[in-house]
């Protein structure tokens, strides 16, 4: 199975630290959505791990829903982490760590809510990330978190594969297979939701513009054997041209969301599916 180069990706989101933020209007919309979901659950963390931090943006509405916690912004790249440094008020700023989510530096059940958007797509072990996120939580502690399921950026990848059978879009985990894992992982009472969210683009280089920007354009191949030509762009643009409608280029993202609670005694539970329109 092919494998996302950690240290390309680290490069790529270290790259992006600067240009984040003008061009992550999905994930800032997202974070924003998963961070309204917290409105209706009755928990008082003390510690509070953005898992996936990048440039800190749930850090404020973390902060508002939890006065009394202290959060540590947790982020593979150092640039995309002094962003979030400058997140909070003067004495209510997050703790940084340098890390991966499939291998957290931190002590089992230290924290008490793991708040991660759009992060578990690019772990090349989704059962070790859920693993750590287990260990790593209190009992009693809640794990919420966002990703892409596989109908993210169908069109883009329909286009590529006019051209070649190269990895040019990552696939993404079914909510179905997601759900399993955090039973398998003793998660209790998980809940997966998914939503469809079309972000419309004047051209296809619009859009690979705003993957580059955001550190998104690392694929599971790593990197691509030789440069693309302009004649295959051609032909990519072409073929993306099928897609379009009154208003423009679609790029389609299929958000999953999904908590679910560490107990102390692991009971036999059922998962819950909620199935956003499309």
């Amino acid at each position: 199975m092919a494998l996302i180069n950690q240290q390309r990706l680290r490069a790529a989101f270290d790259g992006a630290a600067e240009t984040y933020d003008a061009a992550a209007l999905l994930q800032q919309e997202v974070c924003l959505r998963l961070l309204e979901k917290l409105d209706i659950v009755s928990l008082q963390p003390e510690l509070i791990l953005d898992a996936g931090s990048g440039t800190g943006m749930a850090i404020p509405g973390l902060y508002k829903r939890f006065t009394r916690a202290h959060i540590i912004a947790m982020d593979i790249s150092e640039k995309m982490l002094l962003k979030s440094a400058q997140r909070g008020r003067l004495f209510r700023k997050p703790s940084l760590l340098c890390a991966d989510m499939q291998n957290l530096p931190l002590t089992d059940n230290s924290i008490s809510l793991i708040f991660s958007s759009l992060s578990l797509q690019w772990c090349n072990d989704l059962n070790a990330a859920l693993l750590e996120a287990w260990r790593v939580l209190k009992p009693g502690g809640l794990f919420v978190f966002t990703t892409f399921g596989p109908d993210t950026l169908r069109e883009l990848r329909s286009s590529w594969q006019t051209v070649d059978d190269k990895t040019h879009v990552n696939s993404f985990v079914d909510m179905h297979d997601i759900g399993d894992l955090l039973l398998q992982d003793h998660f209790a009472e998980p809940v997966m939701e998914t939503e469809r969210i079309t972000v419309n683009y004047t051209s296809v280089d619009d859009l690979m513009l705003d993957l580059k920007h955001i550190g998104a354009n690392v694929t599971a191949q790593g990197h691509r054997q030789g440069l693309t030509t302009r004649h295959t762009m051609q032909r990519v643009r072409q073929a993306y041209e099928s897609f379009r409608s009154a208003d423009g280029l679609p790029a389609s993202y299929e958000i999953i969301y999904g908590h679910a609670w560490k107990v102390s005694d692991q009971q036999s539970v059922q998962v819950t599916f909620h199935h956003g329109k499309k």
